[in-house]
């Protein structure tokens, strides 16, 4: 994968199709990430969370919730295929497309907020005005055309984090990730992003987000939440992801 998916989010071309270890070449159908006894922990630290069963799949937005320190961040890595899992195997079917969007953004400092959405776009083959003309459809539903024209490094930490998930679904992924949201953002900001991702998921892409607001989780179709797979915690016999 090239690494504006994990940092900067700075390339124009596409990213190539290339199957990780645990995906067949053949895979049909839509994308799908699912887990199976999936846990870690670093060195011979204590375990983040363990026996974790999943299946993620598109038409549904799925809220990755517990506490600081519970692993969130981690598994997000490991949904992508950044890293393995301590134990366990995770599976990738059509997922050849991944964007994680950072709580902390990275972008160009000095390019513009509509070049960074466009820039995907004309990857893609789409010519440059059409490629305008579509990142602003798409920055309008992140509140960001008055800001178009300005450079990343004026932008707000909100407005830049905004900025980022619109690249990431101008890029068109079939696996999107976002870290926290909303944490910047005002109520009615945060409940437009929230609808904005929970749309998208009816499309063609698997989005998981990893969140500690009580509204995006409520936004969600489903959450997972690793406080309920943590071993130390003793309520982790007792309660099911819903």
């Amino acid at each position: 994968m090239d690494t504006d998916i994990l940092r900067l989010h700075t390339a124009s071309d596409p990213d190539p199709a290339t199957p990780s270890d645990n995906e067949s070449p053949h895979a049909t159908g839509s994308p799908t990430v699912a887990g199976e006894h999936v846990g870690h922990r670093f060195a011979n630290g204590p375990w983040l969370f363990r026996d974790l069963d999943f299946t993620l799949t598109t038409g549904e937005a799925v809220g990755l919730c517990g506490p600081s320190g519970s692993g969130k961040s981690t598994l997000l890595s490991i949904i992508a295929g950044f890293e393995p899992p301590a134990e366990g195997t995770i599976r990738r079917n059509r997922v050849n497309r991944v964007r994680w969007v950072f709580q902390n953004p990275h972008g160009m400092p000095r390019r513009t907020a509509i070049d960074h959405v466009v820039q995907p776009l004309l990857g893609q083959g789409i010519d440059r005005t059409q490629a305008e003309d579509e990142a602003i459809a798409i920055m309008s539903t992140f509140h960001l055309t008055k800001v178009a024209a300005r450079e990343f490094r004026e932008l707000s930490g909100g407005e830049a984090q905004r900025l980022m998930l619109a690249r990431a679904i101008a890029s068109k992924p079939d696996l999107l990730l976002v870290d926290e949201p909303t944490a910047q953002l005002d109520q009615r900001t945060a409940n437009d992003i929230d609808n904005t991702l929970t749309g998208l998921a009816q499309g063609n892409a698997i989005v998981v987000i990893a969140t500690h607001d009580p509204n995006t989780r409520a936004a969600c179709t489903r959450v997972i939440d690793l406080a309920w797979h943590n071993p130390t915690n003793p309520d982790n016999d007792t309660k099911d992801d819903t």
